[in-house]
């Protein structure tokens, strides 16, 4: 069976009230979503990610190709997206349709240590001390272990004061995971990144409050700098999430800068390198549990290799209502994607990814690829 056609889409959902996430000072009227289709016979699979632009008129290098032959197929998308930008969707297609017409999960397929995938709850928005304190309650009493909170004031000392709020309120068992978001930034945002000292200091502070890790507390690529920290912090260091080449990852195992590593499947790695490195990650003592923001089908693919793989304590699931909701994050699906207990999901035996497109209900909200500014 070969592949017979390729089709990119995108669907923009309106988002009223705005959704104020963290990490860009422009409240996000709307949500973008790019579906990557692809045919083989009698059956499609699917992915999503980013917009895909660059990829239009390079079909023909895969159309007529077995799908089955992955690591052609992910030589070629590294190839692409070196010239282009992240293609990692239409992998994610790819292990969708691979799945559909083996008739196994992706999750079975990519290792299959289990299926089922404890969850903690990150938040996206920045929100007062007292209304994020009153969400970390609710989030507790829904049973997940731990939650992310977001930094990004001007001055760190008034996110910690968040935090210090926040843990008084949860008490000491539940775990607090910090993002200070300063890894890589919006176009538009020309702030500098932390310093050490600034990075070393705040990290020093939010071990006093019992944070399990804090993320991205320097540019992506001070792997020097972020070396250090690990070895000068008391708490655990992660980050990685976006980093686009596999080589850039294995940098950071390298100079040992992690304690976590979070490279999601979607922007960074694809499927099949990120379960390589999940088992590189594992073997040298480290977490991996990736980053996962994105809409349904993002985090669905982060979820399987997840549980291919990884042993990680938790996994991310983006949930902060009322900003960032089920019905928002997975708009083009039929059915939302809920704990199937308290803090955590089982992943079904359905074959690929195991969920279904609400076609019709997206219909509305396609975009031409020229308006996706």
């Amino acid at each position: 069976m070969k592949i017979d056609s390729i089709a990119v889409h995108h669907y923009r959902l309106p988002l009223d009230p705005p959704f104020q996430a963290s990490w860009d000072p422009r409240p996000r009227t709307s949500h973008t979503a790019t579906l990557v289709r692809v045919r083989a016979g009698d059956y499609e699979g699917v992915g999503s990610g980013d917009a895909m632009l660059g990829f239009a008129g390079n079909e023909h290098l895969f159309i007529g190709h077995d799908p089955f032959n992955i690591e052609r197929h992910v030589h070629i998308l590294d190839n692409l997206q070196f010239m282009y930008g992240r293609m990692w969707p239409l992998e994610v297609a790819l292990w969708d349709l691979m799945g559909k017409i083996s008739g196994q999960p992706v999750w079975q397929m990519l290792g299959g240590r289990s299926n089922t995938v404890p969850l903690y709850a990150s938040c996206g928005e920045r929100k007062p001390a007292e209304a994020r304190a009153a969400s970390a309650m609710a989030l507790k009493s829904q049973g997940y272990p731990a939650l992310k909170i977001r930094f990004h004031a001007s001055d760190p000392r008034e996110d910690i004061a968040v935090i210090r709020v926040v843990r008084d309120a949860i008490g000491p068992d539940m775990h607090i995971l910090v993002d200070a978001n300063q890894g890589w930034q919006m176009p538009w945002d020309s702030s500098p990144s932390w310093d050490f000292k600034t990075a070393l200091w705040v990290a020093d502070a939010l071990y006093e409050l019992g944070v399990y890790w804090l993320e991205e507390p320097l540019h992506r690529h001070d792997y020097a700098g972020l070396a250090n920290l690990r070895k000068r912090a008391k708490l655990r260091i992660a980050g990685g999430e976006g980093n686009r080449d596999i080589s850039e990852q294995r940098q950071y195992l390298n100079h040992g800068c992690f304690d976590v590593y979070q490279a999601d499947v979607v922007w960074s790695t694809g499927l099949w390198q990120a379960a390589q490195l999940a088992r590189e990650v594992q073997a040298a003592g480290c977490i991996f549990t990736p980053h996962t923001w994105g809409d349904g089908l993002v985090l669905m693919a982060n979820l399987h290799v997840s549980a291919a793989v990884s042993s990680a304590p938790f996994v991310e699931f983006p949930y902060d209502p009322p900003g960032w909701t089920f019905d928002r994050r997975d708009f083009i699906l039929k059915s939302q994607i809920v704990p199937t207990a308290p803090a955590s999901i089982t992943l079904s035996d359905a074959p690929g990814l195991g969920v279904e497109i609400d076609w019709v209900g997206i219909e509305k909200y396609l975009v031409h690829t020229g308006t996706l500014a």
